[in-house]
């Protein structure tokens, strides 16, 4: 694995990687960085599909707001460099924000529709940074497979429609996430969890897993705000959790839906705060009416 800090290297690079083998598919996994498990498995799903295997580590200024946790977020180059390569990246992309961001920006991106609701209504701006920054580095990488894992599945939604809109050559592959072995989804967020707050953060995936068999068993007769309520009780059975949101919406538009049986896909959408801590979690059910 080389390390590569500049735009105008990692281009040639991957230029010149095209020049000798012309048939080379490069599978791109854009990240925050602080990795663990689930960006090894997004490593490990391009490793399986692409010849040539670019990571970017870039902690994006633009997708946080002013409340927000840009400068506390959790970063350790030397633990993302050894996980990166014992998962199968062969380039990894780790810029400065100067070199991302020479001059302030004037052109951002915005995705209208699926950015509004779940966490884009609580964090004003928040997708335009990442929509911006991923634009950004899909002309940088120019790959042919990007990987994104589920776990953030706005964000998924949020990158497919940009690059159905504007014909970007690059296809988006959604991957399953990651959790620890008590269902918690794995985040580079839990490690400001408290250990109390770190066992009571389970109640997550319990109230999807619960929600889910309800919705599968009584499918047809739910409404949303029947599986928002079952949702809502279940999480509040933990003393610490805050609920942002529990919604229950269409996959991928994230349209609501009053019947379950309007849409064909349905999302299970999750954002709880723990103290400071907010983690998020979700579940993807097909409907069959």
């Amino acid at each position: 694995m080389i390390i590569i800090r500049s735009i105008a290297e990692l281009r040639e690079h991957i230029k010149a990687q095209r020049v000798s083998n012309p048939d080379l598919q490069v599978g791109f996994v854009p990240t925050m960085g602080f990795l663990h498990e689930g960006h090894a498995s997004l490593l490990q799903a391009a490793r399986k599909q692409c010849g040539l295997v670019v990571m970017s580590i870039f902690v994006n200024p633009l997708q946080f707001g002013p409340n927000e946790d840009f400068e506390s977020y959790p970063r350790d180059e030397a633990r993302d460099r050894e996980v990166a390569e014992e998962a199968g990246a062969d380039v990894l992309f780790f810029p400065q924000v100067k070199e991302m961001y020479p001059a302030p920006t004037k052109t951002v991106v915005t995705v209208a529709g699926v950015t509004e609701r779940l966490c884009g209504a609580s964090r004003p701006g928040h997708f335009d940074g990442v929509a911006t920054v991923v634009t950004k580095l899909f002309n940088i990488v120019q790959p042919d497979f990007a990987f994104f894992g589920l776990k953030d599945a706005q964000q998924v939604s949020v990158i497919e429609q940009m690059v159905l809109d504007l014909n970007m050559p690059v296809r988006i592959v959604p991957c399953p996430t990651l959790r620890e072995a008590d269902g918690l989804a794995k985040s580079s967020r839990n490690v400001y969890l408290s250990p109390e707050e770190r066992q009571q953060a389970t109640v997550l995936n319990q109230a999807l897993q619960a929600a889910e068999s309800l919705v599968k068993e009584a499918g047809d007769e739910l409404t949303s705000a029947d599986v928002k309520e079952a949702l809502s009780k279940r999480i509040a059975e933990a003393p610490l959790a805050v609920i942002d949101y529990a919604e229950v919406l269409a996959y991928p538009s994230l349209e609501p839906v009053h019947k379950l049986t309007e849409a064909e896909r349905i999302i299970l959408a999750l954002a709880v705060k723990f103290g400071k801590t907010r983690l998020i979690d979700n579940r993807i059910i097909p409907i069959h009416s």
